[in-house]
């Protein structure tokens, strides 16, 4: 134990004194936080759009400003014709037309369905989707509106109105907040990029500094070496899920309903795994180039995109969906998610739980035996 504990402070030492890297280990993770909780975020609000009203009736303008007054569309310019809509898309000034056909008032009035066409800027598929969303809604709203409006005028009770109720509720997260769904998914990615990154530069740092050699020879041996290597690292890395954590709930008011227990015992599995990653490409890597460019390749970009941190791991090709198995981010997301937002305990994360354990097995056997083989 002294012997890994004079390598683990020695690697300390390492750490505190270089103030560019403790700025990669603690500052960067929380800036990242910070520009990807504001900066990404699939809340569309305030699209801009155009109108181009043909019926020009007191029915036609209630329509527009209830569009308007919605919050979700931005009416930038009135438009003249139907030629004017492709110098819109084009110039990049909106995002949305709003064509009310001629007879539109007339329609309502005699209690058939109004004449509107939503043109969408297809360009931003995202964008476009929503749009497609938020003006079918508005106008089943409106429309029922109406319908109310014209049953009251001719005296009759609305309760007669036959209607198709759908009531709707949204859990662990009413407010639809892309925040609480990106934090606890965050906590995965910097976590990754931090300690696979760091734990591969640990072993070539010590190759091209000239002092792997001093290390062979002396008394430590080769699997103390490697357990004084990640020691540091594995507190860094607790340290870093707190603190990503506590400023999600504090600073972003993202709610935590599970288990703090069972969220750090994720988190040393996946720390675990994340630095046998680490060692596995130290052990390979010929520079701190290489290693840097092997992390990326084998830890942020599988985390980043098979996670399912931005894309549903259902709505992947089939071939990307079984790959993702094969990485240990896909499983702690998972955790980090249901933990935060539902309060999910181990009767329903057992299996994540499982593959982690046995992915953190796995990963630091076959570290180790690489760098025994290595060294």
């Amino acid at each position: 134990m002294r012997r890994i504990w004079a390598i683990a402070q020695k690697e300390f030492i390492h750490i505190i004194r270089d103030p560019r890297l403790l700025m990669v280990i603690v500052a960067m993770p929380l800036i990242q936080m910070f520009l990807y909780s504001y900066a990404l975020s699939f809340d569309v609000k305030n699209l801009p759009t155009a109108t181009l009203d043909f019926d020009r009736t007191t029915q036609s303008r209630q329509y527009l400003d209830a569009l308007q007054q919605s919050n979700y569309f931005k009416v930038n310019q009135t438009l003249g014709s139907y030629s004017e809509v492709d110098n819109a898309f084009m110039s990049n000034k909106d995002n949305v037309v709003v064509v009310v056909g001629s007879g539109f008032g007339d329609a309502l009035a005699a209690g058939r369905a109004g004449n509107v066409q939503i043109i969408i800027d297809g360009s931003d598929a995202n964008s476009a989707q929503l749009a497609q969303g938020y003006t079918a809604a508005l106008s089943r709203v409106y429309g029922s509106k109406v319908v109310v409006t014209q049953v009251q005028a001719k005296g009759f009770s609305t309760a007669s109105v036959p209607s198709l109720s759908g009531n709707t509720r949204v859990w662990y997260n009413p407010e639809g907040k892309s925040a609480a769904y990106f934090v606890p998914g965050l906590i995965v990615v910097l976590v990754t990029m931090v300690m696979v990154l760091q734990s591969a530069n640990t072993l070539v740092k010590e190759k091209e500094n000239g002092t792997y050699e001093q290390l062979i020879v002396s008394p430590v041996r080769k699997i103390e070496l490697m357990v004084g290597k990640i020691a540091p690292w594995t507190l860094i890395g607790g340290l870093e899920i707190i603190i990503i954590a506590s400023v999600g709930i504090l600073g972003f008011n993202i709610p935590f309903r599970g288990s703090a227990l069972l969220l750090a015992l994720a988190s040393l599995l996946y720390v675990a795994c994340t630095l046998g990653m680490g060692l596995i490409i130290s052990a390979r890597a010929s520079s701190v180039d290489t290693a840097n460019q092997l992390a990326a390749l084998v830890g942020f970009l599988p985390t980043f995109m098979l996670s399912g941190f931005i894309f549903p791991i259902s709505s992947l090709p089939l071939a990307l969906q079984l790959i993702s198995y094969c990485f240990p981010g896909r499983y702690f997301m998972v955790i980090t998610r249901t933990i935060f937002l539902k309060g999910g305990g181990l009767e329903v994360l057992w299996p994540q739980y499982l593959a982690l354990t046995i992915f953190a097995v796995t990963i630091v056997t076959l570290a180790a035996s690489m760098y025994r083989e290595r060294t």
